[in-house]
């Protein structure tokens, strides 16, 4: 186990994530330094600590190794659950160099590592220590590894609990151990890669015939590209004008119990989930402030925008966030509920999940045919003015909306300069404004909504498992309509294209039969949803 000093101890105790040290700015170089906090300059060519080479002695605050955590080819099925498209050779992995962090404190980074990560673990006791907190600073940093994630903590203090039965989806991260803060006018650039499961090589227990894994215990699996086992708050400075953009292999922004954003400007692009929170039936994903916004560009043929395995807890900020385009994914899904309380949303995707509730406006459309990324979708008051408009990455049949702007009043909606027209229906959503209906009449007659929109029955907070598409052995994926896509083929959207949607552009054919109009009512009565599609 590592050593906690009493010296870093001090320094942890005295600094916090919304005051970490005083920032002022030196007259030789103008760029910001922080009060007690180390500077680590990152370069291919050296490493260096507060000026100082880096330390390779393990019991150093800071220290690099060529050791890191990766899923290694040719391992065979005792090994993991990963596939080919999984694995790294030694060769690649030992290119990476890995910055050890492993004493609490604050710690400035900055420059640039072309084959490295960052690895923050202050030992197997840090769990249960409250004061086992560590403050990343990102000051105009660039971090790039292909066989892991970028950034990762390991062990810290963790600050909430995984008791399923005492969860709730108000929680307060402010003492959590993981804690990133982007500094003022920088930008920063993670780029990174996601480690397969592994197992534990002793708790791996073979089928009779010796040719599946019928029980284990993992020892790795780590999805995103920037990582964390325990609670993580992610923060801006007083100013909000840092940068963070994530571009992740498989999943981009990820935390194993909770995950709280309470500022700055995060840009994601992924593979898979956005942001994935991964504790099943406790995790709380919370959005205070900021500005997010959310690619997922289907290079592993799935992902939604923001998905929580617990809750889904939106205060305030700016959440823009696009589904994968050519799958069964949610511009933001929760298992156990999403709320809105503040703050303006546009979340777009090819699967629904319902709004349970919060107290501010929200609006949910769904469209006959999946409509087209990248064109301007604008929401219209009756004297002409802009309610709200937003520009969906991929994409979509669903598009959820929510601004402190939507009023009682009649709306049009356009997409560009066509003006979309459609039917409506209402489902159940605690403080939402009222559905849209045409002219307040009632919905059309045989009126039924469309599969998967429904409610479920029973307790409210339980929701139907959702299946997503398993690579298969040789790598590709098959869609639930029999389609088979090989995502090594897939372009990232820096390529110039999207892939092609597989079911060539259709969506819930529920909705052709509707009536439809061009003036939609919202009212304060009760849940929201519309069903809304392009005029013939």
């Amino acid at each position: 186990m590592k050593r906690i000093t009493a010296l870093a101890l001090a320094l942890a105790l005295a600094m916090s994530l919304t005051a970490c040290g005083q920032k002022t700015e030196t007259q030789e170089t103008d760029q910001p330094t922080y009060d007690g906090a180390a500077a680590i300059l990152l370069s291919d060519d050296g490493i260096t600590v507060d000026g100082q080479p880096v330390s390779s002695d393990e019991t150093a605050a800071v220290y690099t190794a060529n050791d890191i955590v990766f899923y290694l080819e040719g391992q065979g099925i005792t090994y993991g659950e990963g596939t080919e498209a999984d694995e790294h050779s030694q060769a690649e992995a030992d290119a990476h160099t890995v910055v050890h962090i492993t004493q609490p404190g604050t710690y400035v980074l900055s420059g640039s590592l072309s084959a490295g990560q960052v690895a923050v673990d202050l030992g197997e006791d840090a769990e249960e220590d409250p004061n086992a907190v560590v403050t990343l600073i990102l000051n105009g940093v660039d971090i790039t590894c292909t066989v892991a994630p970028a950034v990762i903590f390991y062990n810290v203090y963790e600050c909430g609990s995984t008791d399923t039965e005492t969860a709730v989806k108000d929680v307060d991260t402010s003492a959590a151990g993981a804690n990133v803060l982007i500094a003022d006018g920088t930008v920063n650039n993670i780029t990174g890669s996601y480690v397969a499961r592994i197992y534990k090589p002793d708790s791996v227990e073979l089928s009779e015939d010796g040719t599946e894994v019928v029980d284990s215990k993992k020892l790795h699996k780590y999805d995103g590209a920037f990582y964390s086992k325990m609670s993580m708050n992610v923060d801006g400075e007083e100013q909000g004008t840092g940068v963070l953009n994530i571009d992740a292999e498989n999943e981009g922004l990820d935390s194993e119990l909770h995950l709280t954003a309470n500022g700055g400007n995060i840009n994601i692009t992924s593979g898979n989930d956005g942001i994935n929170t991964n504790e099943d039936g406790v995790s709380v994903t919370t959005i205070n402030g900021g500005t997010l916004t959310i690619d997922v560009d289907g290079a592993t043929g799935e992902g939604d925008g923001i998905d929580s395995n617990g809750w889904l807890v939106i205060n305030g900020g700016t959440v823009i966030t696009a589904a994968c385009g050519n799958s069964q994914d949610a511009g933001i899904d929760s298992d156990n509920g999403i709320y809105i309380n503040g703050g303006t949303v546009a979340a777009s995707g090819n699967m629904l999940d319902r709004i349970d509730g919060g107290d501010q406006p929200y609006v949910v459309f769904g469209f006959r045919q999946r409509q087209q990324g990248g064109t301007a979708v604008t929401l219209k008051a009756a004297d002409g003015t802009v309610a709200g408009e937003w520009t969906p990455a991929n994409d979509f049949t669903y598009l959820v909306v929510s601004s402190p702007d939507l009023t009682e009043g009649t709306y049009t909606l356009w997409s560009g300069d066509i003006q979309l027209a459609g039917a409506a229906g209402m489902t159940g959503g605690k403080g939402g404004m009222g559905g849209f209906r045409p002219d307040g009449e009632e919905p059309p007659e045989g009126f039924e909504k469309p599969e998967g929109m429904e409610p479920p029955e029973g307790d409210p907070d339980q929701r139907p498992e959702k299946e997503h598409p398993q690579p298969n052995e040789d790598g590709t994926i098959t869609l639930p309509d029999g389609t088979v896509i090989d995502p090594s083929e897939m372009k990232r959207p820096e390529d110039g294209e999207r892939p092609e949607r597989p079911d060539g552009g259709e969506g819930p054919s529920d909705m052709e039969n509707m009536e439809v109009s061009t003036d939609f009512v919202l009212t304060a009565e009760g849940g929201t949803f519309g069903n809304i599609s392009a005029a013939e």
